[in-house]
């Protein structure tokens, strides 16, 4: 047989391989809530704009209404939007809807060894030994709230040194945020200066902007291609393994010096639990599941509340009068002769209101990492099979116009009642809902609270241009909401 009847019987092969999984592709469909049709090999990628992936889900909503079916490549995902859509399956069906979803860009490197990107027992161990050990280090204590205290002061020292001049705020934020978790993890901050902290910093910061590209779309979709396809995801794991190595060097340090009667930091609380545990021979505690684990609160408590930060001093530029209100309440309520505490924040309504505003308005995580249905159920009338992918359209919730009059505007009066006192609105998912709920929530919302007061009670920033020319539209869109690159001007008070 020559060369080229081989090529023919290869083609030929390879249609009718493509023409079956298609089919199965399509009776699968069938027994799915309803979607747009999808195409061999790229299923629906044609009706998602992958620079904004979110926007595109919620415009095929308005189609197919609240529950509905994509596949992206050949795999189904069943989408959620809206807040009665979301809160009817991740807080009302915990339980069915609690499984932790393929991720591939952290998936694949964590291999299920860490809190965010496991499932079944280990998952459930992890989970109940990070929300303890978060706690008895300080989550929610007075101790936690003093580090933060702390770590915002060298914030304003280093905006200090910029002496009125333009700078980027994205590491200069992400340091000290950083440091906060670190100290958690590693029992002390790091100096700004530090080649290791800088590192970690850097390469986190850097993967975040991967991930929320296409880059990093397209290779949650076809990690088995893009493994061998090259591109910016190939830093994604480059970065992966030069944070893997630092973590290692700092596990083996701790081991050295590890005294089991009074654990400095999470990782020793790690290395007790793993010695009670060694004679089980299915623990979830080993040194894999703690660099993984440590990986992935790294993660976690470093890039959504810089983000938040970022975004919310850009949005403050651009209602320079909003800042000024909530300068008034610091000046009314804190003054400037000691640190804004967590006590303050149920005297200071309009900040409160605006800090929720900002985390609404910028929807800073736009979609839930994905979940895993766990067991059938049904949504909506639709009968859900175990198993499917499942992904919440947080930006949906936080622009659902059943609870926001006009969601597309910056208005902090969304949270504020007639009366000017804080307004709860269960229609705000920023950490997500039910059980997959982002166990660092409470941390996050102190530190959000407490640098953003810090920053304002001691500075107005400025933007290089007017007002008028500073766009609010993201970037990246997928993983993060990121706001668009941007100097500006720390100017005293």
């Amino acid at each position: 047989m020559d060369f080229g009847a081989v090529l023919f019987l290869l083609l030929i092969a390879c249609i009718s391989y493509m023409i079956v999984m298609y089919g199965k592709m399509l009776q699968k469909r069938g027994q799915l809530p309803p979607g747009p049709m999808p195409l061999p090999i790229i299923g629906n990628l044609l009706q998602v704009n992958t620079d904004n992936t979110a926007k595109s889900l919620i415009a095929l909503s308005k189609k197919y209404g609240p529950v509905f079916t994509i596949h992206l490549g050949s795999k189904p995902r069943l989408i959620l939007c809206g807040y009665e859509t979301v809160k009817e399956a991740l807080i009302d069906q915990a339980e069915e809807f609690g499984g932790r979803g393929p991720f591939p860009v952290f998936l694949n490197f964590t291999k299920g060894n860490d809190l965010a990107f496991s499932n079944g027992e280990k998952w459930k161990d992890l989970h109940k030994f990070v929300l303890q050990t978060l706690r008895n280090f300080g989550m929610g204590k007075r101790s936690i709230e003093e580090r933060i205290q702390e770590e915002v002061q060298f914030l304003i020292t280093e905006l200090r040194k910029t002496k009125q001049l333009p700078f980027d705020p994205t590491l200069i934020f992400g340091r000290a945020i950083s440091n906060v978790i670190f100290s958690v993890v590693f029992g002390s901050r790091f100096n700004y200066e530090d080649k290791t902290f800088r590192t970690i910093v850097s390469t986190i910061n850097e993967n975040f902007h991967i991930i929320s590209s296409f880059w990093g779309t397209m290779y949650n979709i076809y990690p088995e291609i893009m493994d061998y396809l090259p591109g910016p995801h190939k830093k994604l794991f480059a970065n992966h393994e030069v944070q893997r190595v630092i973590l290692q060097d700092a596990v083996k340090a701790h081991q050295e010096t590890l005294d089991p009667d009074s654990p400095r930091d999470f990782i020793d609380a790690f290395l007790i639990k793993m010695q009670k545990e060694k004679k089980n021979p299915t623990t979830s505690f080993f040194t894999e599941s703690l660099i993984m684990t440590v990986h992935t609160l790294l993660y976690g408590g470093t890039d959504t509340v810089t983000t938040t930060l970022r975004y919310g001093v850009l949005i403050l530029m651009k209602f320079p009068e909003v800042a000024e209100k909530i300068q008034e309440e610091i000046n009314q309520v804190i003054g400037q002769n000691r640190p804004p505490a967590m006590e303050d924040r149920k005297k200071m309504p309009y900040t409160d209101a605006v800090i929720q505003e900002i985390q609404r308005f910028a929807s800073i995580s736009p979609l839930a990492l994905p979940h895993l249905v766990m067991q059938d159920t049904q949504l909506k009338g639709y009968k859900i099979p175990k198993d499917i992918t499942v992904i919440a359209v947080l930006a949906s919730v936080h622009h659902d116009p059943a609870h926001y009059e006009k969601p597309e505007v910056f208005n902090p009066a969304n949270f504020l009642d007639e009366k000017g006192c804080i307004k709860k609105n269960d229609a705000l998912m920023i950490f997500s809902a039910g059980q997959r709920i982002c166990p660092g929530e409470n941390l996050a919302r102190m530190e959000v609270f407490l640098f953003f007061t810090t920053l304002l009670q001691n500075f107005t920033f400025q933007p290089l241009g007017s007002r008028e020319d500073i766009n609010l539209t993201p970037v990246g869109s997928n993983l993060e909401n990121l706001p668009q690159p941007y100097q500006c001007c720390a100017i005293p008070r």
